[in-house]
This record gives structure tokens, C-alpha cells and sequence, in this order.
């Protein structure tokens, strides 16, 4: 796939009623128009809070709004049928199709079954009270709705390594059961970060029962018979065992008639952290890179204080780019979420330029920052707050670019604290592009492109300049750009 550009298709806040898969059937064409070639749809399957459930707090990964459990046979974003549609039309015009995959906790459960735990110092996780606590945990998973149709298994606390409630007593905190899996502590090959990250939330999952991992095998085989997607975005893998994911990809590329493109979720800043995780896994997954997304809103908010010069530095995309997906925002950062660090608008133009028309990496757009949206939820300070997220001016031409112009070499040009800019020479094909930016006072670059671009006219293709420029008999000129702001110049003519 030449110039991939993703679409994450949906937001947090994305209103409940079943309205995003028709939404996803009905922008399918112009997605494809626009230049963007695959969609990351949400979790499509039955969450613990039914049909208002994000998709996060997993409960029957069978149930793709089919069975009326927690409350409602649909999803907060439709019923099996409508997902189904949505794949088709996505596929119909040749775009990809990325599911979300959350297999780190279940959460919901149908019965609670009486149990044996340890107390877990939630700071240090690898802290263990050697005291056994006899209680009730909410471990047993029956789905007495779907009646085993499609999957007899049912998940007890054999599945498990950990709670974070248990009854009589009634108790808070982080719990490891005790069963035939847990005598060694927590998984291995999952972020240190408290010692061990392996828990999460919910009913941890624990990927050393034989008898889930090959249940999880089971329904990655199901889940693409049933939906025909094409790859796979993977939830939370920093607390998941890397071994358990190199063999679970290892499993549904087999099995898979056709490569299946995977990009997996590891938050962490560090890019050693980062490039441990791939190396875990044989390479076998794209990674998104936060530590760029980290850098994005550092600059937005520190504005001509911020050195353009390092916008890159300590980033994926910049060690490894064959790994990284690069972003601007994603559900997880928006206002008013657990990992909130949003990019301010006036950036957020200079922020698309620098993942899309770059050579580096793999871009993904988010829904509002194409779409807008607006959203109240309550903040850390305890108080309900609104937001507005606007779409941002000319991203659907940043997209298109990245079709037309962004091709051939890449010389940068990362040489002034308030003023970057990069080239490419283009193809026979396609022609390539000028891209200058500032977050200071309006800039300017003497960008050399070679004897092939003498006397050539351009424009900037997003209208912030209206002044042509000519380059001289070795294909050399000034290219300017507005205060705050990004300008593509593309040939003229």
C-alpha cells in the first residue's frame, strides 16, 4: 500500500443511538475519495454498560450487537447487522478495515464465585501480601443470552489473575487470585512501570490458562469470518505478555488469506520501552508513537517558546519508522480523558503536515479533528465541563496531499527554532511539495530543489499566501509561510 493514510472512525464521546455504523457506510466513498485507504472502527462488541459502552470494558467478545445483554441487543454504535453494512461499504471502495481488539480484562461479570486472594500494594505491584483472603469476586462469565451459540467456553476464576473488588468482605483495591496459574506472581513480558503492569482494571485476564489463550486464537479466527476486516488495532498491549501477542499474530496471519495489518497500543513515552516491545514480538506490529503525539502538544501550548528544531527527538518515528504510526490526537488524549494531552487548533494544521506529507511512518486522523465535535463529562477537578474540538481548517487538503504531492526523497530543512521545512522531489507520477512552517512570526526557508525544478512556478495549495513564487536557473528560491502557520507549495502549472 503506497502512501497508507488511517481513519480513526470514531471518539469518545461519539453519541450513543446505533448512529456510527450507518455514519461509517455512509462517508465510505468520499473517505476513499479524499485519500484516506483504512478505517479504525471501535470495539463493535457487547461492553458491561450495553448499549452506552465505549467498547473498553469488554464483556462477550461474541456479541457484535446480536443478543440482548446489558440491556440492549445493540452497541452504543449498532446492531450486528449495521457493523456488517458499515465493512461492506468500507471494503466496497477498497478501503481497509481495523478492528479494535480489547483483550487485557473482562468486566460485567454474570456470577460471582467465592475465591481466594492476596491483598496487592497498588504502587508495587510485585508487593504480595502472603495472606490469603477467602471472598466473593465477580469471576464467572456465562452469557446466558447467546446460549453458547458461537462459543460454548465459559470464564471463571481459573481465567483470571486479579481483581479489583471483592465482597464479604466488601473491599477496593488490586487483588491477585489464587489459582493454578498465579503461584508465580504476575505475567511477565508486560511494562514496569509499578513494578509490574500486568493489572489494569477488571478481571485481569490470564493469557498462561491454555484453555484462553487458544479461546482468544478461536475468536480471532471468528472474528474475521464473521466481518471480513483486514487488520487489527491491538488495546492496552503494555499490559498484556508480549509472548502471548507474538503468538496470537503469529495465529491469525496464518490463518488470514491475506496479510492482516496490526497496530498495537503501547503508551509509554520511552522509546527504548517501545523498541523492547517490538523487538518482544518479532516486529510483527506497528506501534503508535505517543512519544511524537507527547511532543505535538508540548509544542502546541508552548507556541514561538518551543524549538521546532527537536519536534522529532525521542520519538518512534525518528528511530524506528517502519514500526510507527504517527498521530495528533486519539480517544485516549482528547479533553477530559484519562490520558488527556491535547494539541491546541492553531497547531494542529503544522502537526497533520508533519505526519502526512513526511516520507516517515504511517498517519492516522482522527474524527474530530476532521469532523468536530462537541461533548460535557466531568473533569479531574469535579466539576462538569464543556467541549468544543473544531474541525480543523484544510485537513481534508493535508489528506488529499499526501496523495498527490507527497512522494519521492525528503530533504529537511529542521534548521531554526521557529521555522522548519522539508521537500520532496516527487515522482514521474506525481509531483512533490514545499512545506514550510512557523510557530513564531511569519517564516521563510531557501529551499534548493536542483536543476530539474529551474524556472518553476508554485502556489501554496492551502491559501494562506496568495504570492507565487518562481525558483532560479538551479531550482532554488525563498518559500514562505504565515505567523503560526503552515503553507504547501506545489508547482502552479
Amino acid at each position: 500500500m503506497q502512501n497508507p493514510t488511517l481513519f480513526q472512525f470514531f471518539h469518545w464521546y461519539y453519541p450513543e443511538g446505533g448512529k456510527l455504523w450507518p455514519e461509517v457506510a455512509e462517508k465510505a466513498a468520499w473517505l476513499a475519495e479524499i485519500g484516506i485507504t483504512a478505517a479504525w472502527l471501535p470495539p463493535a462488541y457487547k461492553g458491561d454498560s450495553g448499549g452506552y459502552s465505549v467498547g473498553y470494558d469488554t464483556y462477550d467478545l461474541f456479541d457484535l450487537g446480536e443478543f440482548d445483554q446489558k440491556g440492549s441487543r445493540a452497541t452504543k454504535y449498532g446492531d450486528k447487522e449495521g457493523l456488517l453494512a458499515a465493512i461492506a461499504a468500507l471494503k466496497q471502495h477498497q478501503l481497509g478495515v481495523i478492528l479494535d481488539v480489547v483483550l487485557n480484562h473482562k468486566m460485567g461479570a454474570d456470577e460471582k464465585e467465592r475465591v481466594q486472594v492476596n491483598r496487592v500494594n497498588m504502587d508495587d505491584r510485585e508487593d504480595i501480601s502472603d495472606d490469603i483472603i477467602e471472598a466473593d469476586a465477580w469471576t464467572r462469565f456465562i452469557f446466558a443470552a447467546r446460549n453458547g451459540q458461537y462459543s460454548k467456553f465459559v470464564w471463571d476464576y481459573h481465567c483470571f489473575s486479579g481483581v479489583d473488588h471483592i465482597e464479604n468482605p466488601d473491599e477496593n483495591g488490586i487483588f491477585k487470585i489464587v489459582n493454578d496459574y498465579t503461584a508465580g506472581g504476575w505475567n511477565d513480558q508486560v511494562d514496569e512501570e509499578f513494578g509490574n503492569y500486568d493489572y489494569l482494571m477488571g478481571a485481569n485476564v490470564d493469557f498462561r490458562n491454555n484453555a484462553v489463550s487458544e479461546e482468544l486464537k478461536y475468536w480471532g479466527r471468528w472474528i474475521m469470518e464473521q466481518t471480513g476486516c483486514t487488520g487489527f488495532r491491538l488495546d492496552a498491549v503494555k499490559h498484556i505478555p508480549a509472548w502471548f501477542y507474538k503468538e496470537w499474530i503469529d495465529h491469525i496471519q496464518a490463518e488470514s488469506e491475506q496479510p492482516m495489518y496490526l497496530v498495537a497500543e503501547y503508551w509509554s513515552f520511552d522509546v527504548p520501552t517501545l523498541q523492547n516491545y517490538i523487538h518482544q514480538v518479532e516486529g510483527k506490529t506497528m506501534l503508535f508513537d505517543a512519544p511524537l503525539q507527547l511532543n505535538f502538544h508540548h509544542a502546541s501550548k508552548q507556541g514561538a517558546d518551543y524549538d521546532l528544531t527537536t519536534i522529532f527527538d525521542n520519538t518512534l518515528v525518528a528511530a524506528d519508522a517502519s514500526h510507527a504510526v504517527t498521530l495528533v490526537a486519539n480517544h485516549d488524549t482528547q479533553p477530559l480523558q484519562s490520558l488527556e494531552a491535547p494539541v491546541e487548533p492553531w497547531f494542529k494544521p503544522l502537526a497533520y503536515a508533519l505526519i502526512l506529507l513526511r516520507e516517515q511512518g504511517v498517519p492516522i486522523v482522527f474524527y474530530p479533528d476532521l469532523f468536530g465535535a462537541s461533548y460535557e463529562d466531568e473533569g479531574g477537578d469535579g466539576n462538569t465541563h464543556t467541549i468544543d474540538l473544531p474541525a480543523i481548517p484544510h485537513l481534508e487538503t493535508l489528506i488529499k496531499a499526501r496523495q498527490d504531492y507527497a512522494w519521492g526523497v525528503q530533504t529537511d530543512y529542521l534548521d531554526h527554532p521557529n521555522c522548519i521545512a522539508f521537500s520532496r522531489s516527487g515522482t514521474e507520477e506525481h509531483p512533490g511539495c514545499v512545506v514550510v512552517m512557523s510557530n513564531g512570526e511569519g517564516g521563510e526557508k531557501t529551499i534548493e530543489l536542483g536543476d530539474g525544478f529551474a524556472h518553476k512556478k508554485w502556489r501554496d495549495l492551502l491559501e494562506h499566501r496568495e504570492d507565487i513564487i518562481e525558483t532560479d536557473e538551479n531550482g532554488a528560491a525563498q518559500f514562505f509561510c504565515e505567523a503560526g502557520s503552515v503553507s504547501v507549495w506545489v508547482l502552479a502549472e
